[in-house]
């Protein structure tokens, strides 16, 4: 099944977990992965739903060996599998990336935080910065024009962010954030 198809048939039937009007373009593959490479090491990415930021992620270099996946849709999980063979696919929560990561370079997430009620928006963030070694990055997208996460949630996670990319050729056009802890700036 292709990968629009796909997305479509999730879309209709879990419009709740979706978040989304269309797959993320390759163009917002590009941006998201645009400081990644064989350098970056171990890399996570949390919600790679069909997989179009995951390709973008390879694309810049990092190994199949080296990127972990964190996906709850079980038919994404399946698909991304059969797709992207050599990198490990976890049917679980990104926040359980703790149990299972250590020293990586990157998270990438597609997910949509602003969706998501603060606690778990913070227990996700949080979790991602547990994994990620000295001087690594968290990239995120958004649809609007402030990062997904507010002021303070940024300040009690002792994070700095920066605006990155905008990609006009995504459905609908997105903002790509990095963020490292204050410390490393």
């Amino acid at each position: 099944m292709s990968d629009t198809l796909l997305f479509f048939r999730q879309l209709v039937s879990r419009p709740v977990e979706i978040s989304a009007i269309a797959p993320s373009s390759r163009y917002l593959a590009r941006a998201m992965a645009k400081e990644l490479g064989p350098q970056t090491g171990r890399v996570v990415e949390f919600g790679p739903g069909t997989g179009r930021l995951t390709q973008g992620i390879l694309n810049a270099g990092v190994a199949p060996k080296d990127l972990s996946v964190y996906e709850m849709n079980p038919d994404f999980v399946s698909h991304l599998k059969g797709k992207f063979p050599g990198i490990a696919v976890h049917l679980a929560p990104a926040q359980t990336c703790v149990d299972h990561e250590k020293d990586v370079g990157a998270v990438v997430s597609g997910l949509p935080l602003l969706s998501m009620p603060e606690a778990l928006r913070m227990e996700i963030v949080a979790a991602a910065f547990k994994i990620l070694r000295p001087g690594g990055i968290y990239v995120q997208f958004t649809y609007g024009p402030r990062p997904a996460m507010t002021d303070a949630e940024i300040d009690a996670l002792g994070l700095t962010w920066k605006k990155t990319a905008f990609v006009a050729l995504n459905l609908p056009p997105a903002r790509v954030h990095t963020f490292r802890r204050k410390a490393e700036r």
